[in-house]
């Protein structure tokens, strides 16, 4: 990707959430220029991973493939003793068009919530033991305290102020509907690591390559430079 599309991308997702009233963290307004100077008492944000992410999954195509998102707390399971939380919480904006591909987590379980905006629509299929697609039997999934049972295959849609429970290993994508236009999604999640917790189906990649065609607005949550 541009760090010109990144920029601009960051730009619409403050917007969306200032339209719907999100209220983002100190850390997420931070100017680029300022994270050389900040100390150890933020490492909590490097080594978590918090703050800005983009996503074209490395394909390029951030306008029909990707999405924007912003971590706002997380732990780390590679140092409980001293980033000891359990839980993750993270925004999510989807345009209209925009997909997030196929995946499970084999760790973490996930409420995905409609925070605002048009419907998003999440697909479901259970997993097979060799960790396949299972396209053929029934998924019971829970929306909102309802437990419900559909076939495989099938888009879950939620309209604003409604979510959907993700257990481990339970395959699923999301897109807009059309012609309600754009999300501004939450997640509530176990303790989210990006670079090891992501089953997608074709495999993929989860970080854009970057290429500098003007100053990045914000520094991604990969970006950070390391603490003086």
């Amino acid at each position: 990707m541009k760090r010109s599309e990144i920029n601009r991308a960051l730009k619409e997702m403050e917007a969306m959430c200032e339209k719907y009233h999100y209220f983002l963290p100190p850390f997420c307004h931070f100017a680029p220029e300022l994270w050389p100077e900040l100390g150890h008492e933020y490492d909590e944000i490097r080594v978590c991973a918090l703050g800005w992410d983009i996503t074209d999954y490395g394909m390029g195509d951030f306008d029909r493939l990707g999405f924007s998102l912003v971590t706002l707390r997380n732990g780390s399971r590679a140092m409980e003793e001293k980033y000891s939380k359990v839980y993750a919480e993270k925004l999510l904006y989807l345009k209209e068009g925009q997909y997030a591909p196929n995946h499970f987590h084999w760790y973490k379980t996930e409420d995905i919530i409609n925070r605002g905006g048009g419907n998003v629509l999440i697909r479901v299929y259970n997993s097979l033991p060799d960790e396949g697609l299972d396209e053929v039997s029934p998924v019971t999934v829970h929306t909102d305290g309802r437990a419900l049972t559909v076939p495989a295959g099938t888009r879950i849609r939620l309209r604003p102020g409604e979510s959907i429970f993700i257990p481990q290993r339970l395959y699923h994508d999301f897109t807009v509907e059309p012609g309600t236009g754009a999300v501004l999604l939450g997640e509530v999640s176990r303790c989210n690591d990006d670079e090891h917790d992501n089953r997608f189906l074709p495999p993929m990649g989860r970080f854009p390559r970057i290429e500098e065609d003007e100053p990045p607005y914000r520094l991604l949550c990969t970006e950070y430079p390391a603490a003086k």
